[in-house]
């Protein structure tokens, strides 16, 4: 392995990449549980490292005056060279939640030595247990996650135990500042997989849906791939696929939107056919409460200066941007989402994401802001229970679904037809 693959573009110190070298080289030699133990004295314990040397070495890290900020890169990047080895063997998945699990682990061995090598061992020690509180271990414990067999769906389960299921969110919850590139990769590569494993899926359950609808007993039964009940997919299912406006498809009325977009003599020219593209998705009873006339104001704010201007695609992608920060979160530092939730209460899962959808068919470049989004909501809620998120369990579902049918490489075409 390349050992310059794991480095970020932050500098490395020569002791960094001593120990990484270190690691380097044991995990191609030992088994997992050696390279866990070895783990556990050098970074849990802080002292009893068979290898003297590059104990110093972890010394020279803690006393560095940056340790405080940079040592949990230094722990994420260690972690990342055994993960990375184990990652691409499935039986090895559970030695990666054992290694990660170490963190929540306490030191069983007495600090002894003289007073200042007790004190750097407390210090040491202490930067581990602070490891705990950063995004960094947050990030490792969601890939464990997603790399553990799919838990019992007991109701008491913490929500953010369903991350494996959403292969969307990955790239915006397993990935974080410090992860070395080779581990971006690996979690592109799991994505590619989880998303076609669902796809097929779905295909086969489909499938096994009209062949028991025309009576056809000698087929076996197929688990559904959703958490959403028959009734709720087979509805989901047509909205995403068949007609929902005369005899036009979602995809149908964006590309004609699209069209007509190019056509228009300014930016507020465009804002204004937006929004009836937009409300035009809405149920009338709700939209003319009050919705129709919040989205309004929020597009006649959003870049004002800009309305004598032709279209750009600048100020598409920015518009379409904003309104996702507008219709489910903006961002972890200012999370709220009143009107999603409302559009949720008010619409239902189904018919809030065709809104979504809608966007993201019109401009597809903001598809990857809108799954940010929905990562924003993950992190959000996920240490609650999932009885207590089952609205944004449905939300999650039901876009899942409507980004596999629109966008997937593989050819769901015939959906449209099986479910009619």
């Amino acid at each position: 392995m390349n050992t310059g693959s794991i480095y970020q573009s932050r500098g490395i110190t020569q002791e960094e990449e001593q120990l990484y070298h270190h690691l380097l080289e044991r995990v191609q030699t030992e088994p997992p549980h050696l390279l866990i133990e070895r783990f556990r004295l050098l970074f849990i314990e802080g002292t009893g490292y068979p290898d003297r040397e590059l104990q110093k070495t972890v010394d020279r890290l803690i006393q560095s005056p940056v340790a405080a900020q940079n040592f949990r890169f230094v722990l994420n990047r260690c972690c990342h060279i055994l993960i990375n080895r184990w990652q691409s063997r499935p039986h090895q998945y559970q030695e990666i939640a054992e290694l990660v699990a170490l963190f929540e682990s306490r030191p069983s061995r007495q600090i002894t030595g003289d007073f200042s090598r007790s004190r750097l061992i407390k210090q040491q020690r202490q930067l581990t247990q602070d490891f705990q509180q950063t995004e960094q271990y947050l990030t490792l414990k969601r890939l464990s996650s997603v790399l553990q067999p799919e838990p019992t769906l007991a109701e008491s389960q913490p929500f953010g135990t369903l991350i494996r299921r959403y292969p969307y969110l990955y790239e915006h919850c397993l990935v974080t500042e410090g992860t070395p590139h080779i581990q971006k990769a690996s979690i592109r590569q799991l994505q590619t997989e989880r998303q076609k494993q669902y796809e097929l899926d779905l295909s086969k359950y489909v499938t096994y849906q009209v062949r028991r609808a025309s009576s056809d007993r000698s087929i076996h039964p197929v688990q559904n791939p959703t958490l959403l009940d028959e009734r709720s997919l087979s509805s989901a299912l047509q909205q995403f696929t068949g007609k929902i406006r005369g005899n036009d498809t979602c995809k149908d009325i964006a590309q004609r939107f699209s069209a007509h977009c190019q056509q228009v003599k300014s930016y507020a020219h465009f804002k204004a056919e937006l929004y009836h593209y937009l409300t035009d998705t809405v149920n009338p009873s709700y939209g003319t409460r009050h919705f129709n006339k919040q989205l309004g104001q929020f597009l006649g704010n959003t870049y004002s200066e800009s309305e004598t201007q032709p279209l750009s695609d600048f100020l598409m992608v920015r518009t379409c941007s904003q309104l996702l920060n507008f219709l489910v979160i903006d961002s972890i530092q200012q999370p709220q989402h009143f009107v999603f939730i409302d559009l949720l209460s008010n619409l239902g899962a189904t018919a809030t994401t065709q809104l979504l959808l809608q966007i993201v068919l019109l401009c597809r470049r903001v598809k990857p802001y809108l799954e940010k989004r929905f990562s924003v909501l993950f992190h959000h809620y996920e240490g609650y229970s999932r009885d207590r998120v089952q609205w944004l369990v449905a939300a999650m579902e039901n876009l899942h679904l409507a980004l596999s049918i629109n966008f997937s490489d593989l050819n769901l075409c015939f959906v449209n037809q099986l479910v009619r």
